[in-house]
């Protein structure tokens, strides 16, 4: 399944015309008004809210690896299939042969490092210079430019980061106020309600198009904390970190994803979690969440008649973390939590979000149906600690291969497509490693190396960590729906 994609940013976007309807509307209105009424136009509030959107232009410095001669094509924010982007030097090798022409991307001559731009939006949440915009805008940038309505550009500073949620907020220093919007309620606004997206596509400044929420609460697997409101407003890759705003000129979503080759559907994280998100990104740098220490699973049909529940509310618990925090509250596998601090957990989506909103050390009443009687137990939440990753083989030897892991728990198996399967995800791979020659691509899941299985990254590491410069190791990578032999040879250190 591959129908919801992030945007990348600094693709084209097309000004969406603005359909003008029969009934007036002024920014002067009731807020029950505002949100109801048909608007002749837009122009006034597009006006209103238009400085506060800005351009977020990133530079990262990517280095060649050494005897490739291969450099990805400079053209502006070209991306070929799965982000790639196309390489005018595999072409003159297929159709001419030779190493690459000279003078052109992929030649003999070219620099070991090469600046890789790109474009996505953000939205100044606060006069003293707060910008908040998605993480995959920034994420990984050497240089940040923030360019205001009218062409100032500033240089901005990462405040902090969340991947879980793709949101970052940065800071500039304009010496001056800067004009900001408010970020509203999402929980307010209506299936049917108008807004406005606002980004700046391919540098295109101050895009606006119009529409209404389709719809709230979409799981698209972007992440554990999936809440996303539905817009058939257009966005395009290019609006990413741009605002979404309803009639009274409030944020009440940051434009993040659409659907690929889809029409009138994007998707916009909710400003109340940005709300909660920003703030402790604004204090801490980072987001500290509540963690329970189990593995969740949907309540079926089949699996409510077995566990003895009258309908298929609430989570059922399939693995327990041992001294986690559930564990140690007596919570065990095969109870079926039905019930957190109070608030009903209706379906498997629900439970992340409100462990996670719980403050770390704090005791939450939890109650469960246990053989079909309801047992309720007292948890102190603990803290959830960032994914294990490790650059493999980098420890200890003096061999690489450039890739980073992660172990494959049972909730991203079941994302993946491969529940029941252990193994090692590759979350990133170094340009120009021995990896990317071997072909290796983020995603795949290394389930075997040298026929050994893989299960945890310690096991990687000492095996990898082994090897010299030169050496080959053979990997068997479960990729899509099947599998394949990888042999990765290490390189000097």
């Amino acid at each position: 399944m591959k129908p919801v994609r992030r945007q990348a940013p600094g693709a084209a976007v097309v000004l969406a015309a603005v359909c003008a309807l029969a009934m007036a509307f002024t920014l002067t209105a009731s807020p029950a008004t505002a949100q109801t009424a048909r608007p002749d136009s837009f122009a006034d509030l597009a006006q209103q809210i238009a400085p506060a959107v800005v351009n977020v232009r990133t530079v990262k410095i990517v280095k060649r690896g050494p005897g490739t001669g291969i450099m990805p094509f400079q053209g502006q924010n070209q991306e070929g299939p799965d982000g790639e982007q196309p390489d005018l030097h595999e072409f003159f090798r297929r159709f001419f042969g030779g190493p690459g022409m000279p003078g052109l991307p992929g030649g003999p001559n070219l620099p070991r490092e090469f600046k890789q731009r790109s474009l996505g939006s953000g939205v100044i949440v606060d006069k003293s210079g707060y910008v908040l915009t998605n993480n995959h805008v920034v994420a990984d940038a050497d240089e940040i430019v923030v360019a205001l309505q009218g062409g100032e550009e500033l240089k901005a500073e990462i405040v902090g980061r969340d991947k879980k949620t793709d949101l970052a907020l940065i800071k500039v220093k304009a010496g001056k106020e800067l004009p900001e919007l408010p970020l509203g309620d999402s929980d307010a606004i209506r299936v049917g309600d108008w807004v406005l997206a606002v980004g700046n596509p391919f540098g295109l400044e101050s895009t606006v198009t119009a529409g209404i929420i389709s719809a709230k609460g979409r799981i698209i697997g972007a992440g554990p904390y999936d809440d996303f409101l539905q817009t058939d407003a257009s966005i395009n890759p290019g609006n990413s970190g741009g605002p979404l705003v309803n009639m009274r000129g409030e944020v009440i979503g940051i434009n993040t994803a659409i659907v690929a080759q889809g029409q009138g559907i994007g998707f916009a994280i909710p400003s109340n979690l940005a709300k909660e998100v920003m703030s402790q990104l604004r204090t801490k740098g980072k987001v500290v969440r509540g963690w329970l220490g189990v593995v969740i699973q949907p309540v079926t049909k089949e699996l409510a008649e077995k566990f003895k529940l009258k309908d298929t509310d609430g989570v059922l618990i399939a693995d327990v973390a041992k001294d986690g925090p559930a564990g140690k509250a007596g919570i065990v596998r095969g109870d079926v939590i039905v019930e957190f601090n109070g608030k009903a957990v209706k379906d498997w989506h629900s439970l992340p979000r409100l462990v996670a909103e719980t403050p770390v050390g704090n005791k939450a009443e939890v109650k469960v149906i246990r053989e079909g009687r309801p047992k309720t137990m007292n948890v102190t939440i603990g803290e959830l600690q960032d994914e294990k990753t490790v650059a493999a083989a980098e420890p200890t030897g003096k061999a690489r291969l450039g890739l980073s892991l992660q172990e494959l728990s049972p909730e991203l198996a079941e994302q993946l497509g491969i529940p029941g399967k252990k193994g090692l995800v590759i979350t990133g791979v170094e340009s120009g490693s021995p990896a990317e020659e071997a072909g290796l691509k983020r995603g795949d899941v290394i389930l075997e190396a040298a026929h050994r299985p893989m299960a945890s990254l310690e096991d990687f590491a000492a095996l990898a960590g082994k090897l010299s410069p030169g050496e080959g190791l053979l990997l068997l990578v479960q990729r899509r729906d099947g599998t394949i032999f990888v042999v990765v040879k290490a390189a000097e250190k």
